[in-house]
């Protein structure tokens, strides 16, 4: 479980904690631990932005704690957004669009939607009090993992590539079991935290 545990944080952050040869296989099987992973994410975020809301305003500690959450996850998730980007303001049938999503050009529509939801993550960060900043990203992390999970469970490998791994291993047999212990893991997490408002968003965001 330990060696599981690290190789779900090497492939979700850029924390130093050592990975096996079989770290994206490994990650992939035990999936369904990803909200505990999100969890920890928010943890750190939610502390630095609950140190930094001390000295510094609502908006810079919005964009500082945003952009540490970024980095922390390795800005893996910034790359994909600005390729979906790229994708829908492509015309054309999918392969048209799934080329553009490949191209290693970034374009306008990529750029536009990276920036646009960059900013509106930092100034949803800057309007949390400091009695609730903490657990809100606790339970968003938690949230936004738990919904990597779903989608492997419900959608399908657009071209092999790394997402193949988790997609079929949350096709397996036992897909719908994982899928239950992501959400109440997710479930148990949010409620630690914030009670019935926790339970709430990771409803909505499942």
């Amino acid at each position: 479980m330990i060696k599981t545990l690290k190789n779900l944080i090497s492939f979700l952050t850029i924390l130093p904690v050592g990975m096996s040869e079989d770290c994206l296989k490994d990650a992939a099987e035990h999936m369904y631990l990803f909200p505990i992973i999100g969890a920890l994410i928010g943890s750190i975020g939610g502390a630095m932005a609950l140190l930094l809301s001390f000295f510094l305003p609502n908006i810079i500690v919005g964009g500082l704690t945003c952009g540490f959450i970024l980095l922390l996850t390795g800005l893996h998730h910034v790359d994909g957004l600005l390729d979906f980007g790229d994708g829908l303001m492509c015309h054309g049938p999918p392969d048209r669009k799934i080329k553009a999503m490949h191209d290693v050009n970034t374009g306008t529509g990529g750029l536009t939607l990276g920036l646009i939801t960059i900013l509106t993550t930092a100034f949803c960060i800057s309007q949390l009090g400091k009695n609730i900043v903490f657990q809100a990203l606790v339970v968003a992390e938690t949230t936004a993992k738990l919904s990597m999970v779903v989608l492997a469970r419900m959608g399908r490998s657009a071209h092999e590539g790394m997402n193949t791994y988790f997609v079929n291993a949350m096709h397996s047999a036992h897909g719908n079991l994982k899928l239950l212990i992501a959400l109440g893991l997710s479930i148990i997490i949010g409620f630690s935290v914030l009670g019935m408002m926790g339970i709430l968003m990771i409803v909505m965001g499942f």
